[in-house]
């Protein structure tokens, strides 16, 4: 597998690519190669004085890049210019990644629907799946919140395609996953009855059966209520290392207007969040 790692050599940054027990878990699911990926403002020129961007970053890349060498992953850097989460979606185009990661000390959801953030905008236009890596927001010294990426998984399905496609991701992260809780939320739209509730419980013990034959630890929740509030109210219940959710690829307009619930689980999830986006071809 191939990950893009994008970071902006910020302590955020630093204290993700450092962590020694994130890069275990990344090579647990199989990844081989990583493009270490940072971004110059497109407003920042190379003439003005004292602005050696490119180079201040590739210096910076390199410590980085001998860091997971040293873990036994292959390492290509890209220093490139423009809009930060368009150029990091065009380096994971270019070279046909599996995978982007981005460290984010998150914001709060007003700052986020206002001015966003690099990690929002990938949720919105990531066309490969997408970690989030949740740093401490307010240390000067910051370290990752939770460390083992994909030890604890909370899985949230409504059954769609969309949720389908996340769930496949075990086929992978299994190999780094010992827990998993597995929440289904109704809607006060969804049909209410004892025949419907039955189809539900099948529905999440055929996911829990799926992945205990793989030795994960299952266990399913059934809640009521807005989708990402129950979402974020069983992460805060059970402290998943990570979130995984799948996106459902509306419009650039309707996402921009109205957001989703993928979004405000990368948004405003306490842990680390794995959001699987739609085919590059859909």
């Amino acid at each position: 597998m191939r990950a893009i790692y994008a970071t902006d050599l910020s302590a955020a940054s630093e204290a993700a690519i450092q962590n020694e027990t994130c890069l275990e878990c990344l090579d647990r699911i199989g990844v081989e190669t990583i493009h270490l990926v940072t971004v110059v403002p497109s407003n920042v020129h190379s003439g003005m004085p004292g602005m050696s961007f490119e180079k201040r970053r590739e210096r910076g890349l390199q410590r980085y890049r001998s860091v997971m060498e040293d873990a036994g992953f292959e390492v290509e850097t890209h220093v490139v210019r423009g809009t930060p989460f368009r150029r990091i979606n065009g380096v994971a185009e270019s070279v046909a990644a599996d995978l982007t990661i981005v460290g984010s000390r998150g914001q709060s959801p007003l700052e986020n629907r206002v001015i966003g953030s690099t990690a929002r905008n990938l949720a919105r236009t990531t066309v490969v799946p997408l970690v989030v890596n949740r740093i401490e927001r307010e240390a000067e010294q910051p370290d990752v919140l939770r460390e083992h990426l994909f030890q604890r998984v909370l899985y949230a399905t409504d059954f769609s395609e969309n949720a389908e496609r996340a769930f496949d991701s075990f086929s992978y992260l299994r190999h780094a996953t010992q827990e998993a809780t597995i929440v289904h939320v109704e809607s006060p739209k969804d049909p209410v009855g004892e025949e419907a509730g039955i189809e539900v419980e099948e529905r999440l013990a055929d996911l829990a059966e799926r992945l205990e034959d793989w030795d994960i630890e299952t266990r399913t929740e059934v809640r009521r209520g807005d989708p990402a509030d129950e979402i974020l109210a069983a992460e805060e219940e059970h402290v998943p290392t990570t979130t995984l959710v799948g996106s459902k690829g509306r419009s650039r307009m309707r996402r921009l207007l109205l957001g989703s619930v993928s979004e405000d689980i990368v948004a405003q999830a306490q842990g680390n969040v794995f959001l699987v986006p739609p085919p590059r071809t859909a």
